[in-house]
């Protein structure tokens, strides 16, 4: 009974913690979104609105279906996993102990005049650095081919909601639980060392400044149906719901597309840039060979070890080949 229930306050935290992606408050800024943005700018009426953010065939697709699964199956499973995974505080207090022991970065005494200034700037930069660890280990898991297995789960989706941020293999929330708090950790060492007791994040209902932002202003719709764009000028420094959905897309033009979260100036500068111009989406996805029983539960957690093990057996099966052959060769 005592499991039961810390599971069910584990899926009221997700919609009533303002630190969580499908916060209540979120989830209403993006139908507000969708609603202006539908009837301002794509000039449908009320009805019309309701009918297609609203859409049926959209949150009760098969595809929607098995999201909603893999939502509370992996968290039973982190609820198992969390306790034994590395936290922020380990990192901080080693990144901290090694910066004593060097002599290149160095404390600093702060004016008083500025020291309102230490608190935006550390909230600025922690912002900035998740952003760009994001990316990295977003695109890391796109280029390599294990990890790819891993990843292949969230991106077998057919239809998107804002659900399906949680349609993920646990390896892939292991890794990025683990890239969290290496960013978080390296970040407070780093400022706690520089700026001694003066750091504390910028705050809103608990959670960060810019993080409130940004999921105030529609992050939600990344993982959705409605084609959301913004200028071209602007997806070329933020990511728009209309890039991500792009991400998604199953054409293979827009494959290792927009591996940005929130900027997109990480694509531009690694060339994986997609803008939203003359790129309409029309369906999301795995190509046909990728795309087996993806709406099975069983078959998304069990898909990637099958193929993580392909890849090995194949690379194995390789290297003692060119053994043999390098032998065969030098004996002759």
């Amino acid at each position: 009974m005592e499991f039961l229930t810390q599971i069910i306050d584990t899926i009221y935290e997700n919609f009533f913690d303002p630190k969580k992606r499908v916060f209540v408050g979120y989830l209403l800024s993006a139908i507000l979104i969708s609603f202006l943005w539908l009837f301002i700018v794509k000039k449908k009426t009320l009805i019309e609105c309701f009918r297609k953010i609203f859409d049926k065939k959209i949150f009760l697709s098969k595809s929607a279906k098995a999201d909603y699964m893999l939502f509370i199956i992996n968290i039973i499973i982190l609820m198992f996993l969390s306790p034994i995974l590395i936290t922020q505080l380990a990192i901080a207090t080693f990144v901290f102990e090694y910066l004593h022991s060097q002599t290149f970065l160095m404390p600093i005494d702060v004016n008083l005049q500025y020291l309102w200034l230490i608190p935006y700037f550390f909230t600025i930069s922690y912002f900035v650095l998740d952003d760009l660890t994001k990316f990295i280990t977003h695109a890391l898991m796109h280029k390599i081919p294990i990890l790819w297995e891993i990843h292949k789960t969230h991106h077998s989706a057919r239809t998107l909601t804002p659900i399906t941020i949680f349609r993920t293999h646990p390896l892939e929330g292991v890794i990025f639980v683990i890239r969290s708090a290496l960013t978080q950790g390296v970040v407070i060492a780093l400022f706690f060392y520089v700026y001694g007791n003066n750091i504390t994040f910028i705050t809103i209902l608990g959670a960060n400044l810019l993080s409130f932002w940004f999921h105030l202003l529609g992050s939600n719709l990344r993982h959705s149906h409605i084609w959301i764009n913004y200028w071209s000028w602007l997806e070329k420094i933020f990511i728009s719901p209309a890039q991500h959905q792009i991400h998604h897309s199953i054409k293979k033009e827009h494959h290792n597309k927009n591996f940005g979260v929130t900027f997109a100036v990480w694509d531009c500068v690694f060339g994986t840039l997609c803008t939203s111009k003359d790129n309409e989406v029309s369906k999301f996805g795995l190509t046909k060979n990728e795309n087996k029983y993806e709406h099975n539960v069983l078959y998304l957690y069990l898909s990637p070890f099958i193929g993580m093990y392909k890849i090995i057996s194949k690379h194995t099966l390789s290297r003692f080949q060119n053994t043999n052959k390098q032998t065969f060769t030098i004996k002759n």
